[in-house]
């Protein structure tokens, strides 16, 4: 259980860091500061103690177990970054264009997470790969799941430092999903 503390807190900051290091060059850094705190909440702290394993995420290891996760529902309804938190089955438009500070943190998250969960075996092409399985089962507004694929498509082509930063990031938003 301590062993479980120690790692889990540690892939927790080493992600937050990444993320705080990512919306600092996109001219966001209290983005970055507040990101995910609420992972240190105990419904989420505890349930992903108890399923970390170091590979994935505890989450679809408590999924897989129970059917659902108490720390995923938590977490994506805090969560302004994550497009389940802006689907909604019942309102006149399910998925809505998404703020473009939340998407740029979406982005800065997903590298993250893609960084940290796939430690020396990532590439730059780490996360258009992940994207491309994920994008087919997420409920995100088109024009915002067009931005982040054009995003992932770049960071395989050029790189993070050259894609990552707030010039590019607002002209892609604009070009997407201002129309």
């Amino acid at each position: 259980m301590i062993k479980n503390i120690v790692k889990h807190t540690i892939l927790v900051l080493k992600h937050k860091w990444l993320v705080f290091i990512f919306c600092t060059k996109i001219g966001m850094p209290l983005r970055g500061l507040k990101h995910d705190m609420s992972k240190f909440s105990p419904i989420e702290f505890w349930e992903s103690i108890k399923y970390y394993n170091g590979e994935k995420s505890p989450i679809l290891f408590c999924k897989k177990e129970n059917g659902y996760s108490k720390a995923w529902l938590h977490h994506k309804g805090r969560n302004k970054h994550h497009s389940e938190y802006w689907y909604d089955m019942n309102a006149p438009i399910q998925n809505p264009i998404i703020p473009y500070k939340y998407v740029a943190e979406m982005v800065c998250d997903k590298l993250s997470a893609s960084i940290t969960y796939n430690g020396k075996n990532w590439t730059n092409s780490s996360e258009i790969e992940y994207w491309e399985k994920e994008r087919e089962r997420v409920m995100i507004n088109k024009n915002v799941s067009d931005m982040l694929t054009e995003v992932f498509e770049q960071v395989a082509e050029k790189g993070i430092k050259n894609v990552i930063t707030k010039k590019n990031l607002k002209k892609l938003y604009k070009q997407y999903c201002e129309q």
